[in-house]
């Protein structure tokens, strides 16, 4: 007589039950990317974009009443005596351009490394003045700071924010799998960086030519971008473990890539959401790197303070973590053991 082993209970299909919520899982998970990737591009707009107005005062109120007819809301405009200072806040990377009505010739000037939408918007706005009746017919376009010639448009600067995010949540990932030891841990995080940062911006500036001034400026830059992200990340994972990468993850990924404006420019996302996205590594890293790269470092105060402060909270972060570890071993003898090897490796 022969008797049928009873099945295991891996080999037995899954409940339906199990498969709709696995489809709800997987259907949520991609509507939420899709929103965080896809919002702020498709609701992006011009609003509250500061520029300059330079010229007579009677002449300025006549182009600041033609904006607000155009274009409600689009521009915060300082209204300048001459040209030269409108240039110099361009150049302070307080304004992204410039419409100079006080010479011989109304023209506009942009910074077209400071943002090739905002300069692509006020470079249709020169062409609206030409076709006015009312207008000069001749309005000169002036780039005060424009894109190197190897990538006029500047796609490999807003194509290089993302694998700068994942650079510095892989970093995080494999530090933790891999290394042992908070202190080798976050010197790991901090090897990278310079490495990182050395070998990004040599090929956006070398190989790709979307990058100009110092490479080692800009180099720092992108280090203390990496670093910012690695380190948090590390942080959160030594506090909350794997659901803290996760934490990471949603915060630099999720919330801080798509806002970080580095495409347009901040100005342009939805809402408050640009003001938001350059409180985050992703964010301030771009502009950061738009000011050492294209303005000789000018405007770059709040992003550097904004790139020390989240690196600064991940080592707090990780040093947490580590004190909590120890006072865990103490109050665990029968795992002291365990805990010492990773203890003495930092």
């Amino acid at each position: 007589m022969t008797t049928r082993a009873p099945l295991a209970i891996d080999a037995l299909p899954s409940r339906w039950p199990t498969v709709a919520g696995a489809v709800v899982v997987l259907t949520t998970i991609t509507s939420v990317l899709l929103i965080a990737f896809a919002w702020p591009s498709v609701r992006s707009s011009v609003h509250d974009v500061p520029i300059a107005v330079a010229g007579p005062a009677t002449a300025v109120d006549r182009i600041r009443t033609a904006l607000e007819q155009r274009a409600p809301g689009a521009f915060d405009i300082t209204e300048v005596a001459d040209t030269p200072t409108a240039e110099q806040l361009i150049r302070d990377r307080k304004v992204y351009g410039a419409i100079d009505v006080g010479s011989g010739t109304p023209q506009v000037i942009i910074a077209s490394a400071a943002g090739t939408a905002v300069a692509q918007t006020l470079q249709t706005m020169a062409t609206g003045f030409r076709q006015n009746s009312n207008a000069a017919p001749s309005v000169v376009v002036r780039d005060l700071a424009a894109l190197p010639a190897g990538d006029a448009r500047g796609a490999g600067l807003a194509a290089g924010a993302l694998p700068l995010v994942m650079g510095g949540l892989l970093a995080a990932v494999l530090l933790t799998r891999l290394v042992r030891g908070t202190g080798r841990r976050v010197a790991g995080a901090l090897a990278f960086a310079v490495t990182g940062g050395l070998a990004i911006t040599g090929i956006l500036q070398f190989w790709f030519g979307s990058l100009s001034g110092s490479h080692l400026a800009n180099a720092g830059a992108v280090a203390l971008s990496i670093a910012a992200i690695a380190l948090t990340v590390l942080g959160l994972e030594s506090l909350f473990g794997y659901a803290g990468i996760g934490i990471g993850a949603v915060i630099m990924m999720l919330i801080g890539n798509p806002l970080s404006g580095t495409a347009t420019a901040p100005e342009m996302l939805p809402g408050r959401s640009g003001a938001l996205g350059q409180l985050l590594p992703p964010g301030a890293g771009g502009q950061l790197l738009r000011s050492t790269a294209f303005f000789d470092g000018r405007g770059a105060t709040s992003a550097l303070t904004v790139l020390l402060t989240w690196a600064t909270l991940g080592v707090v972060l990780c040093l947490i973590g580590s004190l909590r570890a120890h006072r865990a071993a103490a109050w665990n003898p029968g795992h002291a053991p365990v805990r010492a090897l990773t203890l003495n490796a930092q």
